[in-house]
């Protein structure tokens, strides 16, 4: 395997391992909640911790590179991932466990944005696109088979194991970046002037409207698909692998709309890509507020399926799109300015769906484990998909032949 595989390898190891961190937690709500006598708002940080330490650390990535060389960042987060990985699965209180995912989201945050700059750094544009979705098809694995996984493992062993499940990932990520990595270089002295995040980078509108795309697309499934295991583990009495299951037809779904990017990409551009997807994940969560019984599984399913179609092509679309007027020299910056915004749409998706809800539980005196609150979900799930056409508005302003024109450019 050459160099440029063996980075891509690590890299995608790395984000794997991010995704499933974030997706794996959400079906164990319910366990989480009797066990340490959570609130719905309790239970939402701790993705939220997690999502927001990895925000937290991303700035400091390009700097922390330079400085110390990203082989041994690298190594140290995974180091402190591992650790704190441990330390959740040993906690007894909710305020212990959203402060270990904290810690968690602070050793696993530099893993993507260096993961991510040292691969495209090898990459030329024109094989950028189908590297990204090299990409999507293996983040997509995380999605959905941590959830169906979490199930099993919480309906037959316990909670606390889906975060034991981390060990054996990092340390196979540590083995490799040991292995593969090249030494680093001298250390860099360090410029006042260089900034911890460019900021200047968004006034590229690829790169600005894919960002705003990522932000609220996935970003609004994160918090839908939190939303989604409470309402069918507790309204509708469904056991905890059976609604971890639903990410299988998601998965799929995923799988089918990210190929279709690949094939459909140079052809079509950017903007009609993004119409479809951002539409049919509407349609899919607007699916979800007319299920009010268990044994709707076609329909469940069928909901799970246009979210995974439309969020597939939203994500593959913008992560083919947002670097492709990027220079290598920016690439660093660009990395850690998009992650930190993929960071805060999950963050924001969680947290402002596990408010809303809690808000209107406590307006009608009832708790997500009641059949009565049936209502305040299937609302959430509307506001969501209402949510999701919102960045259209920008895409119409995307120069599709431009685009084109520049892939053609850079074969």
């Amino acid at each position: 395997m050459d160099y440029r595989k063996q980075v891509a390898a690590i890299y995608l190891l790395g984000f794997f391992i991010d995704l499933v961190n974030m997706f794996i937690t959400s079906v164990a709500y319910p366990d989480l909640g009797r066990a340490l006598h959570a609130s719905v708002a309790q239970l939402g940080w701790i993705s939220t911790a997690y999502i927001a330490g990895l925000t937290i650390v991303i700035p400091c990535s390009a700097w922390l590179a330079a400085y110390y060389g990203s082989k041994t960042v690298f190594i140290a987060s995974l180091l402190t991932f591992l650790f704190a990985s441990i330390g959740a699965g040993q906690t007894d209180s909710i305020g212990a466990l959203i402060a270990w995912r904290a810690l968690q989201g602070l050793g696993g945050g530099l893993l993507i944005p260096l993961g991510q700059s040292m691969t495209y750094r090898l990459y030329r544009p024109a094989e950028r696109p189908g590297l990204s979705s090299v990409i999507m098809l293996v983040g997509l694995l995380a999605p959905a088979l941590s959830p169906a996984l979490g199930g099993v493992i919480v309906d037959s062993l316990s909670w606390r194991w889906i975060f034991y499940l981390n060990v054996p990932l990092a340390a196979l990520a540590l083995l490799l970046a040991a292995c593969w990595l090249h030494p680093d270089p001298p250390r860099e002295p360090l410029r006042q002037s260089l900034p911890l995040l460019n900021l200047r980078l968004l006034a590229e509108p690829l790169l600005r409207v894919s960002m705003l795309v990522y932000l609220l697309v996935p970003g609004v499934f994160m918090g839908v698909s939190l939303l989604a295991i409470l309402f069918l583990q507790g309204v509708l009495g469904m056991t905890a692998s059976a609604s971890g299951a639903l990410m299988l037809p998601w998965a799929l779904a995923s799988f089918g709309a990210i190929a279709l990017t690949g094939k459909s990409y140079r052809r079509a551009g950017p903007r009609p890509l993004f119409f479809a997807g951002a539409l049919l994940q509407a349609a899919g969560i607007l699916t979800l507020a007319w299920v009010d019984a268990a044994g709707q599984m076609v329909l469940l399913a069928a909901a799970y399926a246009l979210m995974g179609f439309g969020g597939g092509l939203c994500s593959s679309t913008a992560q083919s799109t947002a670097f492709l007027r990027t220079p290598d020299s920016d690439l660093s910056q660009a990395s850690a300015v998009w992650n930190i915004n993929r960071q805060l749409g999950f963050c924001l998706g969680a947290v402002l769906a596990s408010a809303l809800l809690d808000m209107l539980l406590a307006a009608h005196g009832v708790s997500a484990e009641d059949a009565r609150a049936m209502p305040a979900f299937h609302l959430c799930f509307a506001l969501a998909a209402a949510l999701v056409v919102l960045p259209l508005a920008l895409c119409l302003r995307i120069d599709n032949r431009a685009v084109l024109h520049l892939l053609e450019k850079t074969k």
